[in-house]
């Protein structure tokens, strides 16, 4: 069986590491297991890309595709292009199996379909219903051409047939980020700087923005820093900051009192982060996931989740803009008086075992 992986960005890189890990372990029992890796190359900064690989293990990739970045339309059109004249050459593959919700994903998706490849989707059946996302469309369009389906909760799973999928092909096996993490929890390593500015493990919040709609408006991002800046009180903030932002802050002036800005950061210091924090303020997909298997609370910067078990099981909370169940919820936090969480069935580290199961029996 010849697979053919796509990773295109920094939350790909932590779904598909154990993925290949699972196979090389097949392939070294002499199970007939060959794949390909190839990086699309939409995040191209090395903390955001080839350090992942490095770290986590993963082989250098079978090709880069250096798409870069681009306009939606522009970097999907690239990575399908270039992935076409990839898997031309490739008539030995039997499946394209693609994770998470990003353009390399659908591009991917819709290039194989079209050259009668068969797509496995890692992580699919998520859904926020919010069309202004994005991911949102990635993830809708992604599901309604794949093959094979491979979800992390029950829910997703019933979201897939609720819209029309054979549920002979939708597989409930857990969630591969998790593996990832509960893999290297033991190699997490602490960044230099928490010494150097002299902040102390369980002393500390992180705080991670990227999406658009948080830091594309910079008055809205000034008025949510400020926020967070005054009310973690006498804590510091940790902000692993993309550059883009790190040059709007730049170019205002703007300095704060408890915020730390910080270089992104590669997967074990953050983790590590994560792991020490008192919460992670986000507005990310993943992070919530990781927070609620860590347990460490987490006050989500958006209107909506396509990972609702993060909140009704575990420890993510939907702030959106409210700036006030902010403030409560980090009042909450240093009153050590946050809710109880648990982990989701099926987040045990076991996942890619379970896809691999999955994905023999079907060839």
């Amino acid at each position: 069986m010849h697979i053919v992986i796509i990773a295109g960005a920094r939350p790909n890189f932590m779904k598909i590491a154990p993925i290949i890990r699972e196979i090389n372990a097949r392939i070294s029992k002499g199970e007939n297991f060959s794949y390909d890796l190839v990086h699309t190359g939409q995040h191209y900064d090395k903390k955001m890309s080839d350090t992942f690989f490095e770290e986590l293990q993963i082989p250098e990739p079978d090709i880069n595709l250096q798409v870069g970045s681009g306009t939606h339309a522009q970097q999907t059109a690239q990575i399908m292009v270039k992935f076409e004249e990839f898997l031309l050459q490739k008539p030995e593959t039997n499946l394209v199996l693609v994770v998470g919700d990003i353009n390399s994903t659908v591009a991917c998706s819709l290039v194989a379909k079209k050259l009668n490849h068969k797509v496995a989707h890692v992580e699919a059946g998520l859904r926020s219903y919010d069309l202004e996302m994005p991911e949102e469309i990635n993830r809708m369009v992604t599901d309604s051409i794949s093959d094979y389906f491979f979800t992390t909760t029950e829910d997703a799973s019933k979201i897939l047939l609720s819209e029309g999928k054979n549920s002979d092909n939708v597989h409930f096996v857990g969630n591969t980020m998790i593996d990832t993490l509960a893999y290297n929890l033991d190699k997490l390593t602490p960044p230099d700087f928490l010494e150097e500015k002299g902040i102390a493990p369980g002393e500390f919040f992180l705080l991670t923005l990227h999406r658009p709609s948080n830091v594309d408006s910079f008055d809205h991002l000034i008025d949510q820093l400020k926020s967070i800046d005054e009310f973690v009180k006498d804590k510091k903030v940790v902000f692993p900051i993309h550059p883009r932002t790190l040059n709007s802050l730049k170019e205002r002036d703007h300095s704060f009192q408890n915020i730390e800005l910080v270089e992104p950061q590669g997967y074990l210091n953050f983790i590590y982060l994560l792991k020490n924090s008192l919460a992670i303020i986000t507005d990310s997909g993943g992070i919530q996931e990781e927070s609620t298997f860590l347990k460490v609370p987490c006050l989500t910067l958006r209107l909506n989740t396509e990972r609702p078990e993060t909140i009704t099981i575990g420890s993510n909370i939907l702030i959106g803009n409210d700036m006030e169940l902010l403030k409560k919820s980090i009042e909450q936090i240093l009153a050590k008086q946050w809710k109880e969480s648990k982990i989701p069935d099926k987040w045990d580290g076991k996942t890619a075992e379970r896809i691999i199961d999955v994905l023999k029996s079907k060839f």
